[in-house]
């Protein structure tokens, strides 16, 4: 199975965080298309995608056959591996809504260190660039640690100083925030 085919188009990943993050929850159709803001047959094929892949389970509701609801498989061999992968996204998405979005003034964000080589880090390294309050800075990440089980350590740059960082950087990064 190739992780492309896993992580391909946001629906799908969309489907992937909501079954992944919570194992015991079940999905029905109707309330996917209308959660995602999609057509009924866009979530239809992405969950046949998925079942194809074994990774969701579909079963017929007792009460009604015409009704299927949709689990997570957890006895797929790659369901801990996948759920930690959208484990540290939400993380990183937990970062981007409670301290990027309210800082107001980045222009990019990168993240760096052992995160960005695809290893498991207590630290989530970021690099901002733009016009940033730190004092506030560091008040929205002391919050944003309390989501996260993760410390987060942030060097922040002028918009100007970016391509002294991007030149003189030499450890794996990659963008968050364009």
């Amino acid at each position: 199975m190739k992780l492309d085919s896993i992580f391909s188009g946001k629906i799908r990943v969309k489907l992937l965080t909501k079954l992944l993050l919570n194992p015991a929850s079940k999905v029905y159709l109707r309330g996917l298309e209308r959660e995602l803001g999609v057509s009924s047959n866009t979530v239809r094929l992405e969950l046949n995608k998925l079942n194809d892949m074994h990774l969701i389970q579909v079963q017929s509701d007792p009460d009604n056959s015409k009704v299927k609801h949709y689990s997570v498989n957890i006895q797929h061999p790659m369901f801990s591996s996948l759920r930690s992968i959208i484990m540290q996204f939400v993380g990183l998405d937990q970062i981007i809504e409670q301290v990027i979005d309210k800082l107001g003034n980045v222009e990019k964000v990168y993240l760096t260190g052992d995160l960005a080589e695809g290893k498991d880090s207590p630290f989530v390294d970021l690099v901002l660039i733009g016009d940033v309050d730190k004092n506030y800075l560091y008040q929205l990440i002391q919050k944003a640690e309390e989501l996260i089980p993760k410390k987060i350590r942030v060097a922040v740059y002028s918009k100007e100083e970016q391509h002294s960082f991007l030149e003189n950087f030499s450890g794996p990064y990659f963008h968050l925030l364009n």
